[in-house]
C-alpha cells in the first residue's frame, strides 16, 4: 500500500511498505526506527499503515511479531547450544530475552563455634 511521506505535496504518493517484508522485520526484531528507516517512511506513516492493515497501532503489532521472533531466538538457542557453540546464543539471550549470568546464591545457616581448646593461664 502506498502513503504519502511526511511532508509530500500534492497528494504525492511515498514509498510502499511491503506487508511480508514488515512482518520479518519486526519478527527480527527491529524497531519502529529501523522499520521506518528501511521503507523511507515516518514513524507516523508506519504507525497509519499499521491501523489501516492490522487494525491495531504500531505498538501492538510489533509486540506480537516481536514475541514470534523472540520465539524463535530461543529456539535457536536450544539447537546452538546441542552443538556446543553458545557463545552467541547466550549474547542474543542477553540482548533480546533479559537473560542473565546469575551465580546460584544459597543462603549459609547460623553457626555456633564452640571452642574445645582449653584456655590457657594469661599469667604464662
Amino acid at each position: 500500500m502506498n502513503m504519502r511521506t511526511k511532508g509530500a505535496k500534492g497528494g504525492v504518493k511515498g514509498n510502499a511498505i511491503n506487508q511480508d517484508q514488515f512482518e520479518k522485520l519486526a519478527k527480527m526484531l527491529c524497531t519502529g526506527e529501523e522499520i521506518s528507516a528501511f521503507f523511507g517512511v515516518s514513524y507516523d506513516t508506519l504507525n497509519e499503515w499499521c491501523k489501516q492493515n492490522y487494525e491495531e497501532t504500531f505498538v501492538k503489532v510489533i509486540k506480537r511479531f516481536n514475541d514470534v521472533g523472540r520465539a524463535s531466538l530461543r529456539r535457536i538457542q536450544f539447537k546452538i547450544a546441542e552443538k556446543g557453540n553458545s557463545s552467541m546464543a547466550i549474547f542474543l539471550g542477553k540482548q533480546y530475552l533479559g537473560q542473565t549470568d546469575k551465580a546460584e546464591q544459597t543462603t549459609l545457616e547460623r553457626v555456633t563455634i564452640v571452642s574445645d581448646m582449653p584456655e590457657e593461664d594469661e599469667e604464662e
